[in-house]
């Protein structure tokens, strides 16, 4: 079995579900050609506001890398540069993805998994889930912008001594270091994240990509940053009928419509 990505639309919300549950959701080759195909879909239908993943069952989000198939798709020069394109495709795809992004996580939450949890605007997970970085157990470096991310979120000196020590930190201890956003009992995570993904669906669209894209770009070092890119997000704000009707209903004293417009 070399696992398979699930995809469903709820309503206003697309839901991606990592399934590999015998390997703990370890991401295969074609997993990751499933990603950029799935994204690529949300991100066309105006429908979906807003996009929740996951790791099927309860063990875990994902695991990281698929080993079992190194020696076939990574057993030379050439391979692993076929790997390595497809691989690195689907991260683009989560890394570009416009609309708010919730990474619900239940259970091991470890490596390449925390590196694409990272990558979701927002991370909500069971108290009974666990993370780390086992880097220093393998003789490993992970890339530079898997810690950028990572210093972003937790701060260098948590960093590091999760570098360092490739030790787990429980939810409780994620949560105070900033590592993920909210914590919940697991009979309650998904319909915590569920009634949260549905806030996100009311509000306005144009505005949440703007939002999501300028603070992406704040989070480059300074000489890095688009500021052209930045002002015409917050120029299409304000060019957009959704401002227009933002204006409307807090006049007429009414919940907004906003249509991505």
């Amino acid at each position: 079995m070399t696992g398979t990505m699930l995809a469903e639309k709820r309503g206003a919300v697309g839901w991606m579900t990592f399934s590999n549950p015998d390997k703990r959701n370890a991401m295969s080759l074609e997993m990751w050609a499933q990603v950029t195909s799935i994204l690529d879909d949300f991100a066309a239908d105006d429908a979906i506001r807003a996009v929740v993943i996951r790791g099927a069952g309860e063990k875990a989000f994902v695991s990281g890398a698929d080993i079992s198939q190194f020696d076939a798709n990574r057993g030379n020069a050439e391979a692993a540069a076929n790997y390595a394109a497809t691989t690195d495709t689907g991260r683009a795809s989560l890394i570009a993805f416009p609309k708010p992004m919730i990474a619900m996580i239940r259970g091991y939450c470890l490596g390449g998994g925390l590196g694409i949890a990272m990558v979701a605007d927002l991370r909500f997970a069971s108290e009974d889930a666990s993370f780390g970085i086992p880097a220093a157990n393998l003789g490993q470096s992970y890339s530079a912008d898997n810690l950028r991310r990572l210093v972003t979120l937790v701060g260098p000196a948590v960093a590091k001594d999760m570098l360092f020590s490739a030790r787990r930190l429980d939810a409780g201890e994620a949560l105070r270091v900033g590592l993920i956003s909210r914590v919940f009992a697991p009979d309650a995570l998904e319909q915590e994240v569920e009634r949260y993904a549905a806030l996100l669906a009311e509000k306005a669209p144009l505005s949440q990509r703007a939002s999501k894209a300028i603070v992406n770009e704040l989070c480059k070092p300074e000489s890095e940053q688009d500021a052209a890119m930045m002002r015409a997000h917050v120029a299409r704000c304000f060019d957009s009928e959704d401002y227009a009707e933002g204006r409307r209903a807090f006049a007429e004293k009414r919940k907004p419509v906003f249509r991505g417009r």
